[in-house]
């Protein structure tokens, strides 16, 4: 078995390819390397993979990847996947989720692909109130470019399996953390900020609710769903780990001895979703997995990772702060 893997410098692209070299997979990796993109993730199996990089919308190159290759499977984690930046600029989301995501089903198409693991996430659902949970049915009301990006390209792959017969199966994760996160996300941000003594930005009263998955969790279902899952299903990913944002930050200072008064409370996001809830019935009985790590013992391995990688770290804090004082100046 020969796995393409897009997005595989990121954040859970890179975890699942190394996953794939524990489990003696042969792996391709193509990814763009944008700012949220690092072949640091991928060094201790460099020597083992083979990697191209590429815009996923680069459709002669994508076509040359695929002829060359010739995966059996195609995991697709490529993707633009910071809300707040969809909302100062929707256009690359449109580009890289959408585009990128048709260009690929187009080249798995002509090469007869054996499976195409197209991976969206919970978002996709829009928002609950405090009781209920998604369903793998439920209608999707995606409210920010962001998700309405990643629905687009979720339904593009339902429409390709119903369309042209080709073997899509839709994946819907939850909220990921670990190592190796860009630190624009809350978790990064806040042990970051601690670290520092800084304010920690927390948007409205921190209400707001996340079912948070430990990355490599997440990367684990994806080969369950291989080995087991149906062709032109949808699976729902998560974890049950339900936290308010507030009662997350409070857990990082807790840990990192710090102090609550660091806590800011901002301006909430605009068309913050309230809470996210994820039922995981259908993979549970039909594939047999269900997430392993409880959330303060993953939180607890993210802290460490963060504070034995603080090059890494200051490394991205930097490209990051940068990047905003050119958004506000």
């Amino acid at each position: 078995m020969k796995i393409l893997t897009t997005g595989g410098a990121g954040f859970i692209g890179s975890e699942f390819v190394r996953q794939c070299i524990k489990n003696d997979i042969e792996t391709v990796v193509v990814d763009k390397l944008t700012y949220a993109g690092d072949l640091q993730r991928l060094k201790e199996v460099e020597d083992k993979i083979k990697f191209y990089k590429s815009d996923i919308n680069n459709y002669e190159f994508i076509d040359y990847i695929f002829q060359k290759e010739k995966p059996d499977i195609v995991v697709h984690w490529a993707a633009e996947s910071h809300v707040d930046r969809s909302i100062l600029d929707p256009s690359i989301f449109i580009e890289t989720n959408v585009k990128g995501t048709q260009t690929l089903l187009d080249a798995a198409k002509k090469y007869n692909i054996k499976l195409f693991i197209n991976i969206a996430t919970d978002e996709v659902y829009g928002e609950l109130g405090e009781d209920g949970q998604f369903y793998e049915d439920t209608p999707l009301i995606p409210n920010s470019p962001y998700s309405v990006s990643k629905a687009s390209a979720d339904m593009l792959g339902r429409a390709y399996y119903r369309t042209y017969g080709l073997p899509v199966i839709t994946v819907r994760p939850s909220n990921n953390y670990g190592w190796w996160q860009y630190p624009e996300k809350l978790i990064p941000v806040v042990i970051i900020k601690a670290l520092n003594s800084q304010p920690i930005p927390v948007y409205g009263k921190g209400e707001n609710i996340r079912e948070w998955l430990f990355v490599s969790d997440c990367a684990e279902s994806i080969f369950k769903i291989i080995e087991k899952g149906k062709v032109g299903e949808i699976y729902n990913v998560g974890s049950g780990q339900e936290r308010k944002n507030i009662e997350v930050v409070k857990s990082i200072l807790d840990i990192l001895g710090k102090p609550y008064d660091l806590i800011t409370f901002v301006k909430d996001r605009p068309g913050h979703d309230f809470r996210y809830s994820l039922n995981t019935d259908k993979i549970e009985k039909e594939i047999g997995w269900k997430a392993k790590v409880k959330f303060e013992e993953g939180l607890e391995k993210t802290v460490k990772w963060y504070l034995d990688n603080i090059d890494w770290v200051n490394q991205k804090r930097k490209q990051l702060e940068d990047y905003w004082k050119k958004v506000y100046t």
